[in-house]
């Protein structure tokens, strides 16, 4: 009999955010630390300061928040949930006779990636496949993930190690993940009564980003338009739609319109009813449970929409987690099969880019 092949880990990379109420400044701290998020005056060593500053400025208000939405942000839960059911899908008729084990990391809360890599090195596992959740490229986000993991495994602790590390970094128009989007519009379109479902407008809204990040090449706003339109091409039915950006905080120029303003634009432009398609989201957390569930839900009742509705996000649902999978046994079937890892640029169409072995530049 031959031996069994080495495990592969699956690392799904996360934003992360604060388990509970008093989670909160701490969470904020790291993320407004983050250069690649914010540029904070005042430069980089003093980042860190401003950080805390503004952490400790805006922690009631966001604290107030989180509990409104149960006293704490789900994607944790709802991260390892995905990992468990991805694992599972994997495992089902293993791609190439090996195992794979799922691992989670969160880049502004634990499990950090340094978390996963102990957990990882315990397992005895050398090859890492990294999985963004966020399935548009960003440097502030995947970006931001990669490079500090990247930045870990260069370090003499974990260099000698020798992990074989590849990346999927982006997903934006795959067919699968857009199926999946697809299936969860028409089931929320169908959930509105039929005699209002002619009126009503599909706002599909992203994650909002500082305007220079785009300005300085970043491909977030073309992916998020490759997702938009693919989940079009596959609805079946037509309706108007416009796209706007949430989550836009602080002094700089962000891309717009905000999804606030379009609530109230399409209100005085007579729209009473409107469905919400958060882009950029895989799972529920603040952006979905507060701001579109409750902040605009009011902006757009006192704007005067009398019909609102919100898809649910990807979760565990089974064509997601499918689709997660087919991306990752892709990958490593290529790899397998001799691909060039996206080095000699002959896979440069593929809706996956790959990302060479550990300790390179990002």
């Amino acid at each position: 009999m031959t031996a069994p092949a080495a495990p592969t880990a699956v690392l799904l990379f996360n934003l992360g955010g604060p388990d509970d109420l008093a989670s909160v400044e701490p969470f904020l701290v790291n993320l407004f630390s983050d250069r690649e998020i914010i540029e904070l005056p005042l430069g980089a060593a003093l980042q860190p300061v401003m950080a805390r500053l503004i952490a400790k400025l805006r922690g009631p208000s966001v604290r107030r928040n989180y509990e409104r939405i149960g006293g704490g942000s789900p994607q944790l839960r709802i991260t390892r949930a995905q990992a468990a059911a991805l694992e599972t899908r994997l495992n089902t008729g293993a791609c190439n006779g090996g195992a794979f084990r799922v691992f989670v990391a969160m880049r502004y809360t634990r499990p950090s990636c340094e978390d996963a890599l102990r957990a990882i090195a315990a397992a005895g596992i050398r090859r890492i496949v990294t999985l963004t959740l966020f399935p548009h490229y960003s440097k502030a986000t995947t970006g931001s993930s990669m490079r500090e993991f990247l930045r870990l495994l260069d370090t003499p602790e974990w260099r000698v190690r020798g992990f074989d590390v590849t990346h999927i970094d982006r997903y934006a128009a795959d067919p699968r993940y857009l199926n999946a989007m697809a299936e969860s519009v028409t089931a929320a379109w169908q959930n509105i009564p039929t005699d209002l479902r002619k009126d009503t407008v599909l706002l599909f809204s992203a994650h909002g980003l500082p305007q220079k990040f785009i300005d300085a090449g970043d491909p977030y706003v073309d992916e998020t338009e490759a997702t938009r339109l693919g989940i079009l091409e596959r609805l079946p039915f037509s309706a108007r739609e416009v796209l706007a950006y949430q989550s836009r905080t602080g002094p700089v120029k962000w891309i717009g319109p905000g999804t606030e303003e379009m609530l109230v634009d399409l209100a005085h432009q007579g729209v009473r009813n409107v469905l919400v398609v958060p882009l950029s989201f895989v799972s529920d957390h603040i952006e979905t449970l507060y701001e579109v569930d409750m902040l605009f839900a009011e902006a757009a009742r006192k704007a005067g929409i009398t019909g609102y509705w919100r898809t649910d996000a990807m979760n565990t649902s089974p064509r997601f987690v499918a689709a997660l999978a087919g991306l990752v046994e892709d990958h490593v079937g290529r790899r397998e099969a001799g691909g060039c890892g996206g080095r000699c640029g002959c896979c440069e169409n593929e809706t996956i880019a790959v990302t060479a072995v550990a300790g390179a530049a990002v």
